[in-house]
């Protein structure tokens, strides 16, 4: 058996391939070794993923995460996996590289994540040779959700936003200016806060005002990350819940700038799964 995890900052999907080829997946809360320590996680693993196990001796462990593009962040999540599974392979990489597997596959071409967070890269069918540092949510990630609900927030608080949208954002989210801040700047994860804000633009997506807003993020993103790479020559895919539910506007942004976009997925999953069936 071989398990493959895909995980973000808001979940994990977790597939078990059995030795008759078939699958079976289990999701948990998001694991990111920038956020949390090795004890956080193996205690996730623990709890919520280890009582669905058929068994805990695995052929193979590969892990694709959000943060586990730095040697001391893999080492955390290795260990972590290490405590409570025995298997003789662990390899853990880059969520960006389960994006170019899963969109990719053995072909090059630029493979972009737009999901709470968002990130980019050039791949050439084996590896990643070009990454644009997304930066994080508050330096960087445009197009992501996060970054959607930190502009869309900011607008609708400094009323730059179409009359009511505020009123009704915060009765609809039970908030008042207060609690945004406090959950912004005092709790854990601000970005899987701020991403929980997109059902309500989507909500909101034919006011001109909100349109216009993740068009011109979705912009943001291709001038400042895609269009640093070969992108008249290779197709851009994508894979995330933003660039799923936000399709039209994405390849509305897309035409603007000239580039061609290939495939839109919402989960890697599936790529995934064949890309590691036929290794």
């Amino acid at each position: 058996m071989i398990l493959i995890a895909d995980s973000g900052s808001t979940k994990t999907d977790w597939t078990i391939i059995k030795d008759d080829k078939t699958t079976q997946l289990v999701t948990t809360k998001g694991i990111n070794p920038f956020f949390q320590t090795e004890e956080d996680i193996a205690q996730e693993i623990e709890n919520n993923l280890l009582p669905y196990l058929p068994n805990s001796t695995f052929d193979g462990v590969y892990f694709y995460g959000a943060g586990c593009a730095f040697d001391d962040k893999i080492r955390i999540v290795s260990q972590a996996i290490k405590r409570h599974i025995n298997c003789s392979e662990i390899v853990v990489n880059s969520d960006m590289l389960a994006a170019a597997h899963a969109l990719c596959g053995r072909e090059s071409g630029i493979a972009c994540i737009l999901g709470t967070g968002s990130n980019s890269c050039a791949y050439d069918g084996t590896k990643i040779v070009e990454n644009v540092s997304p930066l994080g949510f508050i330096l960087g990630d445009e197009g992501s959700g996060a970054v959607l609900g930190k502009l869309f927030i900011g607008s609708l608080l400094k009323n730059q936003l179409t009359k009511g949208l505020k009123e009704e954002f915060l009765k609809e989210y039970d908030l008042a200016i207060g609690d945004i801040i406090h959950r912004v700047y005092r709790e854990s994860f601000p970005n899987r806060f701020l991403a929980s804000v997109s059902p309500f633009i989507k909500k909101h997506i034919t006011d001109a005002s909100v349109h216009n807003l993740v068009l011109n993020s979705f912009m943001d993103f291709f001038q400042k990350n895609v269009m640093q790479y070969n992108y008249k020559k290779e197709s851009v895919h994508f894979i995330g819940s933003v660039s799923f539910h936000y399709e039209s506007i994405l390849r509305e942004a897309a035409e603007l700038k000239g580039i061609k976009v290939g495939q839109i997925l919402k989960s890697p999953m599936q790529g995934l799964i064949k890309y590691h069936l036929s290794k």
